[in-house]
């Protein structure tokens, strides 16, 4: 599969870095000690952020400012890394949903960068990154219907799949998936970004059996 980025995106965007995860995986309901290490970084968010800092941290900080370039408001649609950290220091428990899902929410929280997780059979072809149009249709991930004009969107063959706020219901993570692409979105460029795909494959390694991994940059 190859992943290309618009020139609208390069255009607005032009610290974005990306990088790449495929792998086979199994997966499974979430472990008692992969949430341990989910408790261990929520103490720690909790200890060093108030609601009004949680968005001056460089990787959100610049996510929100793709979105303000692009055309939307991140404080309608906040990034998903911005989004579970603000529950998190609002002492809102962050939900349990399946191993491959809570590894991608644990590496967002601990790097601020919004991910993209999604399961290799249900993607159509090819994708690209680019805007999103009035005339988009796009089922969120527990949201419903989502207007993503103005959001960057990764589009297979057959739409949208997944914007920094919300991935698509269509290509979604379950417990039957056993292939995966995750992207890792930096708009604020490559600083952190090895180490925190390190990060996430080693718990991929370790919560989710997974190999065949290969891992790429654009």
């Amino acid at each position: 599969m190859e992943i290309t980025i618009s020139e609208i995106i390069r255009d607005a965007c032009p610290a974005l870095a990306l990088g790449i995860i495929e792998c086979k995986t199994i997966n499974s309901l979430t472990t008692e000690s992969l949430w341990d290490e989910m408790n261990i970084e929520v103490s720690r968010i909790k200890a060093d952020f108030t609601i009004e800092h949680i968005n001056q941290g460089i990787a959100i900080r610049e996510t929100r400012n793709a979105y303000k370039k692009l055309g939307k408001d991140p404080n309608r649609y906040r990034p998903s890394a911005e989004a579970l950290c603000r529950r998190i220091v609002r002492g809102i428990p962050i939900y349990r949903v399946n191993t491959l899902v809570d590894i991608i929410n644990l590496v967002s929280i601990r790097s601020g960068f919004s991910i993209g997780a999604f399961d290799m059979h249900k993607i159509n072809g090819d994708l690209i990154l680019d805007v999103g149009r009035r005339d988009d249709e796009f089922e969120a991930i527990g949201r419903g219907i989502m207007n993503i004009e103005g959001l960057p969107v990764y589009r297979d063959e057959t739409g949208g799949i997944g914007t920094p706020t919300s991935d698509c219901d269509r290509t979604k993570i379950t417990l039957e998936t056993t292939h995966m692409v995750i992207i890792i979105n930096a708009y604020s460029g490559k600083k952190g970004l090895v180490e925190t795909l390190d990060h996430c494959v080693g718990l991929l390694k370790k919560y989710a059996s997974a190999d065949n991994i290969l891992i790429d940059y654009l």
